[in-house]
């Protein structure tokens, strides 16, 4: 059995999920991890818990060797929007970002520049929301100082292009919420000065699991504002105030959950082994086929449809009449999907198999029958 056959056998849900853009029921390495972890630390013994720590160490190291990037640059995170906040409120200048990103860069870009104000906002609009190369540099102002993107974009699938967003910025930072497609899109990290994410969707290791990459550039420029106790050189005195670290632990609030860590260490493992070409080159077949079925039934998809501009997401805007209806065929026949603002976001996995896909499309084609033109 080959690493990606193997990586497909792990994936052992009920047929009908279609929704791992939203949640990533955690794989059985996932889990077996986690409770022999838990084990370890109910034990109380010191060299037990201290094996349990370790996993801090090990997930920085793969999370470092999937970026490409030195394990000092990489710091774990309790979510996505950690990272994203500790890049928010270190900024001054001008933050450029997409009104219709995912409210996590948002709401983060908002209160930051509410708080402090040395950050201001500059927004971008566009009909559907894709922040292309060309939208950002008609955009650019002189006061531009960063711009934060979503690698790929929640709502419609819509996959950024990192390298030609770099040539368009320049010397800017580039902040980049890489949830959606970390692990299942392969991707040249190095374009980027902040990379955020989160192991609890496509990677499958449960909430808890965020890690952050502040580059080299990035450390010159953003301000460690929300840095906490552990995020210093050397060690831990009482009475004296330390200086925060000039690496990237500065920008870490406590001490890491080791049994996270236990469990995003394990889903990288999987990751890398299977080869995160392989998976993407899986799931843009996957993608394909619910596209296929899209069209069939004549129901309007908004996600891009050359595989280098998606990852794994397809999103269907349906009419507004029909959005209940397909809705509802779509519970009916035990599919799992995102359903918001009258879309409906589709997200097959590696392990989305035909059956799956058959009900799938079975959905559609008793919508379709029932559907008043």
């Amino acid at each position: 059995m080959t690493d990606l056959e193997g990586f497909h056998a792990s994936f052992d849900g009920e047929p009908g999920y279609l929704d791992w853009a939203a949640f990533g029921p955690l794989s059985p390495a996932v889990r077996a991890e986690a409770q022999a972890d838990t084990e370890l630390l109910g034990s109380g013994r010191r060299s037990s818990i201290e094996l349990v720590d370790a996993h801090v160490a090990e997930a920085r190291e793969l999370v470092a060797e999937l970026i490409g990037a030195p394990v000092d640059e990489v710091v774990l995170q309790p979510s996505t929007t950690y990272g994203i906040m500790q890049a928010f409120y270190g900024l001054a200048g001008g933050l450029m970002l997409s009104r219709t990103e995912f409210p996590n860069l948002t709401v983060a870009a908002t209160r930051a520049s509410n708080a402090l104000g040395s950050l201001h906002l500059q927004w971008l609009d566009s009909d559907d929301g894709f922040v292309t190369p060309d939208l950002v540099r008609e955009s650019l102002t002189d006061d531009t100082t960063a711009l934060a993107v979503s690698l790929v974009d929640a709502r419609t699938g819509y996959r950024a292009d990192l390298p030609a967003l770099r040539d368009v910025i320049g010397d800017r930072l580039l902040i980049v919420d890489a949830i959606q497609g970390f692990g299942v899109v392969d991707v040249d990290y190095a374009a980027a000065d902040v990379v955020c994410s989160n192991g609890y969707k496509w990677l499958r290791a449960g909430r808890g699991t965020g890690f952050a990459w502040f580059g080299e550039r990035a450390l010159e420029r953003i301000a460690p504002v929300l840095s906490g106790y552990v995020g210093i050189d050397g060690e831990l005195s009482f009475g004296v105030v330390p200086v925060p670290s000039a690496s990237s632990a500065a920008f870490t609030v406590s001490r890491t959950d080791s049994l996270a860590a236990a469990r995003l260490a394990t889903a990288l493992r999987e990751v890398r082994d299977a080869g995160i070409g392989a998976i993407e080159s899986e799931i843009a077949q996957r993608t394909g086929d619910v596209m296929y079925f899209a069209d069939r039934y004549e129901v309007p998809v908004i996600t891009p449809r050359e595989p280098a501009q998606r990852a794994g997401i397809v999103t269907l805007a349906p009419a507004p009449q029909d959005a209940a209806p397909l809705a509802a065929s779509l519970a009916n026949h035990g599919l799992a999907v995102t359903l918001r603002a009258g879309l409906v976001r589709v997200s097959p996995h590696v392990g989305t198999a035909a059956d799956t896909l058959r009900l799938f499309g079975d959905a559609l084609a008793a919508f379709s029958s029932s559907r008043v033109w």
